[in-house]
């Protein structure tokens, strides 16, 4: 009997995302670069605190709240991901489950309001959170929820609802990860890089070249799935569904979506619906 191995789609064996939080103006700019470079990701908002109107700050603010009208004008299009960050950005761990629950339904109608898309997703504010969240989370819909407890590894998530990043983009680790990534064995299990900020923390320290220099790392890499959070958790969660006879010599796609794999040193991809018949 044969191992049998995960493959992104197009039998890749490495998945890049990113998520940034807040919906700030500097998102603006992030996305310029992501859009240049082929990166996806995953924007997380919080509906209550998206500006009716465009703001006037101070000079010198860094921390700028978009307005609905141009949160609308830069996601809808963008081909990112948009996705839950609560509705007015609390500790959800120092809150009872009733308000725990309003924090994120609320922050889903408006959202789900805005973009006219149904919205999964979401980062917890602060990166805080208890088994009491997980739980509300868990009820309301919320398919993952990404903490900020770097892993500074690559493995596939297994709790979705406690979502380790790989690393911030301030991490001085950063670009060693990325190279360390980047070698991964192509026989090897697959793996996820997963890098996590605030955009406005590039103004705030002056380092936009750092997220210029990570998307030029992996812009020309034709083995790197770029995805999204959902695009992620959905195709794990549809490899997962997979169906095996007892010695693995038949394998069965029961969802919609193509699933890759690599089996007894062959890659193999499975239409939705399709029975295939594996010989070693």
């Amino acid at each position: 009997m044969s191992d049998l191995c995960m493959r992104f789609p197009g039998g890749l064996s490495r998945a890049l995302t990113l998520s940034y939080d807040d919906g700030v103006d500097q998102d603006e700019r992030l996305l310029g670069i992501m859009a240049r470079h082929g990166l996806k990701g995953t924007f997380n908002l919080n509906g209550s605190l998206l500006c009716d109107q465009e703001p006037a700050y101070p000079a010198g603010q860094i921390h700028r709240r978009i307005s609905r009208a141009k949160a609308l004008r830069l996601f809808r299009d963008s081909g990112q991901e948009v996705a839950l960050h609560s509705a007015t950005h609390p500790h959800l761990e120092r809150l009872p489950a009733g308000m725990i629950a309003h924090e994120i339904v609320t922050d889903r109608l408006v959202l789900e309001g805005l973009f006219s898309r149904i919205i999964r997703g979401m980062a917890y504010p602060y990166g805080t959170y208890n088994d009491e969240v997980v739980a509300v989370l868990h009820a309301n819909g919320v398919a993952y929820s990404r903490t900020v407890e770097s892993s500074h590894g690559f493995a596939i998530p297994q709790d979705w609802l406690r979502l380790r990043p790989t690393c911030h983009h301030d991490d001085p680790a950063l670009m060693a990860l990325l190279e360390q990534f980047l070698a991964q064995n192509a026989q090897e299990e697959p793996r996820l890089f997963y890098l996590w900020g605030h955009s406005y923390e590039f103004e705030q320290n002056d380092n936009w070249p750092v997220i210029e220099k990570f998307a030029q790392a992996v812009c020309r890499r034709t083995d790197v799935w770029h995805a999204t959070n959902i695009d992620l958790y959905d195709y794990v969660w549809a490899f997962r569904q997979l169906q095996a006879s007892c010695e693995g010599r038949m394998l069965y796609n029961p969802t919609a979506a193509a699933l890759w794999l690599r089996m007894g040193g062959q890659e193999i991809m499975l239409s939705p619906g399709e029975t295939r018949y594996h010989n070693e």
